[in-house]
Formats: C-alpha cells, structure tokens, sequence
C-alpha cells in the first residue's frame, strides 16, 4: 500500500450533470443520510490491534489489487473494506486462518460490485492466486455477511462527496490532481485509522483540504468552507480537527520512516 494509488478510470462526471442548486439539494440528501453511518462509530476498533491488522493489510491490498485488475471504482473498494471491518466487528474470524480472511474479502468485494458496478464479473473472476474456492463456498459467506450484516449494505461514504468538494474549493485545472491526492489520504488512513468515527462529509472535506494546501488554520479552514453552500450542515472547527488529525498522521508516519532509515545506515 506504500505505492501511489492510481485513478484514470475515476471521474467528476457523476455531479457535472446537475446545476448548481440541484447539486447543493443532492450533496444535503447525503449529508442527511450520512447519519446513518454514525451508528457503526466505535463498533469496530478492536480489528486495528496488532492481531488483526496485519491480516486486515493483506486484505486491502487484495482488494485494491482486484480492483484495478477488474476495474471496479473506489468506492466499491471503499465500500468492500467498509463491510469486510463491520462483520469481523460483529463475528470473530481466527486471523491466524488466512484463507478464512481471504474469503471474506471475496465475499466483501463481489456484494459491493453488486451494490456499486454495472457490470459484476462471475465468481471465478474473483479467485486470487493462492486460494482458490467454489462457487458455492463463495455464495456462503456472501449470506453469512449479509445476515451478520442484517442487510444494511447501504452505506454514504466520503467518496461520494469527493466531486462536490473539489469542484467548488479547487481551480478547475487542479481537480484531477486534488482528486487523485485525496483518494490517496483516503486509502492510506484507511489502514491505520477507524473512518467509522467521523462523517463521511468530514472526512471527504478534511482529506480535500490536505490535498489542497497542508498549512491551514482553523480560520482559514472556516473561510474556505463558508464558500460552500451546503457549509451549513458542516462545523468547520470538526473539520479542521480531522484536517489536524490527518496532519498529525502523515507527520508520525513520515518520522517512523526516517527513524527506521537512520537505523538502517547505523
């Protein structure tokens, strides 16, 4: 996960065919609609200790890998991890046992393609090289997620925000950088932070913030917000604090890595 997520198949499209007032009444429907989201907050925390983290690493670079191999969209991805980190919140897995893991990821990606893609490959375009499953098998942890899951598959995350923000807080030439820089901070807090503690809006604002400008200050965070018409829903001093949270993160992260090269040329 160390290496730059890529994202030629990601596009603005999905709000570029509304104007601008049914763009601010749609992004209001999902701030609303987020709220929902809060009600998984705090239940999954315990997966970040060490003996599920690592099997939690190897499960999303699986499902980034299958991804882009079968061209699925971020937010399937995001989606996928969303479920693979409720379910073990809610039915205990031996990380120990890989393969369990692994079906699980399957079982995760397939039902978001199904609730996200147009088109959902078969099942054995899922099978990854070192394990290999029946369909059948597959078609059981599916149910077994959905039960555990009690079909609450329908989730807002911050990428669906993602198009909103950008557009009204970047230049129109910056959009694909931003975009592809803040799909990054997405993915690369997904590994060590539990985003179920925070809005999606939240997170999307912060994380576009970060990709834009990495020296702001509260007051400069409440100005640029207060340009967005839906800003009304949002407190800046919460997204700021997330803004500072992600800061904090990539500072730690990047003295852990110049420790561990000064330790090595010791």
């Amino acid at each position: 996960m160390e290496g730059k997520i890529r994202i030629e198949e990601h596009s603005l499209a999905p709000l570029q065919h509304y104007d601008s007032a049914s763009e601010d009444e749609y992004v209001s429907i999902l701030i609303e609609r987020e709220k929902g989201t809060l009600a998984f907050k705090n239940i999954e925390s315990f997966i970040f200790v060490n003996c599920f983290s690592h099997s939690r690493m190897n499960a999303l670079n699986w499902i980034l890998q299958t991804r882009a191999t079968l061209g699925f969209s971020f937010q399937t991805a995001y989606l996928s991890m969303a479920y693979f980190d409720r379910f073990l919140s809610k039915c205990s897995i031996d990380s120990g046992k890989c393969w369990k893991m692994r079906l699980l990821s399957i079982a995760c990606l397939t039902l978001a393609a199904k609730m996200e893609e147009s088109e959902v490959p078969v099942l054995t375009e899922f099978q990854s090289e070192d394990y290999c499953f029946e369909n059948k098998v597959i078609q059981r942890m599916e149910l077994l997620v959905l039960s555990t899951l009690e079909w609450n598959m329908v989730m807002i995350t911050p990428l669906v925000f993602l198009p909103y923000f950008i557009t009204k807080l970047c230049n129109e030439s910056q959009t694909c950088h931003v975009l592809s820089k803040t799909i990054q901070i997405i993915f690369t807090l997904i590994q060590e932070v539990n985003l179920m503690d925070h809005r999606p809006s939240v997170i999307a604002a912060a994380a576009t913030l970060v990709a834009m400008d990495q020296h702001l200050t509260v007051e400069s965070v409440k100005l640029k917000m207060s340009s967005i018409h839906e800003f009304r829903f949002l407190v800046a001093e919460d997204i700021f604090a997330y803004y500072d949270q992600i800061q904090s993160f990539y500072i730690e992260k990047e003295n852990y890595k110049t420790q561990e090269k000064e330790s090595y040329t010791q």
